[in-house]
């Protein structure tokens, strides 16, 4: 752990108390909405790990024929924040987490190992989502580079103080070549994750030094690689509602359990300096097929003619 970043994250995580516990929290003050928004993604406090818990299904979507429920999916992603100050921008602060989803049986819920591809006829391994790291990609600040304020895209209405976010992603696919510009095969999908919180709870750090909102999740997007669909056309809808947990013991026992077993460091979330670039199913896939071939003494296929 770097000693600098630790020093300034204690002394951050000293003082934000200081001026939090003394008013409400005012969405619309730059500094209290970034305080909001890492009391919903974490809490008040630096170095305390959160636990956010989802479930849900999985659909095809494949043009001309109706979409399919393919998979079940239980979820979780462990993380903690990091608090920072700048002179001129203001205080910041960071998420590390890790995450995994499980593709369970529509009908029984039990992990699924294999899959019979309905399309291809092919019985294929199941790679589940456990993506290590998933961090946020720098400190977020109470004003930008431009000196923009921090906005909280957030509404209150009643007692219920509404969030939502969509994450539109469109980016060089780790699979494909580098000519994806010309022919495709750019990762295309949107991820959407929409908050839902008891507003005094959200605002007042004085009583609550976190927030444990309701959160519904979907994503749209390509096949996952581990599939091996062959450039058919098709996508896949994940639709998921979920929580902030109290504490890791609360998750379903599927998950606790296939952690114990096969995925131990997902007790706890990355260190507060992991500066390691995040992970993706294709970035794990990619190198689960790039270690096999290596064991097998295979070469990547050829580029054709």
């Amino acid at each position: 752990m770097k000693k600098g970043l630790l020093a300034t994250a204690a002394i951050v995580a000293a003082a934000a108390p200081a001026w939090s516990q003394n008013r409400m929290l005012d969405p619309q003050r730059p500094e209290d909405a970034l305080e909001i928004s890492k009391r919903v993604q974490c809490g008040t406090a630096d170095g305390v790990p959160a636990v956010y818990y989802w479930y849900g299904k999985v659909y095809s979507r494949v043009q001309g024929e109706p979409d399919r429920h393919i998979f079940n999916g239980e979820g979780m992603n462990v993380r903690q924040c990091v608090s920072t100050n700048d002179p001129v921008r203001g205080p910041g602060w960071r998420m590390v987490s890790r995450e995994i989803m499980l593709y369970t049986d529509p009908v029984t819920n039990e992990v699924v190992r294999e899959w019979r591809n309905p399309w291809t006829g092919e019985t294929v391994p199941v790679m589940h989502i456990a993506n290590d790291p998933v961090n946020s990609r720098g400190f977020t600040y109470a004003r930008g580079q431009d000196g923009t304020p921090y906005r909280l895209n957030a509404r209150q209405v009643g007692r219920w103080l509404l969030m939502p976010i969509e994450v539109p992603l469109f980016y060089t696919n780790p699979l494909a070549g580098d000519y994806q510009d010309y022919v495709g095969n750019k990762y295309h999908a949107m991820e959407i994750f929409d908050f839902a919180m008891d507003a005094n709870e959200a605002m007042d750090a004085r009583r609550h030094p976190t927030v444990y909102p309701t959160v519904s999740w979907v994503r749209i997007s390509d096949w996952m690689p581990w599939m091996k669909m062959r450039g058919r056309q098709g996508q896949i809808v994940f639709n998921a509602m979920g929580t902030k947990l109290r504490s890791f013991d609360d998750l379903p026992l599927v998950l606790r359990n296939e952690i114990a077993a096969n995925y131990p460091a997902y007790v706890a979330p990355p260190p507060l300096d992991d500066a390691r670039p995040n992970d993706t199913t294709w970035t794990v896939f990619k190198r689960m097929v790039d270690e096999e071939r290596a064991r097998q003494g295979q070469q990547a296929p050829r580029q054709g003619h």
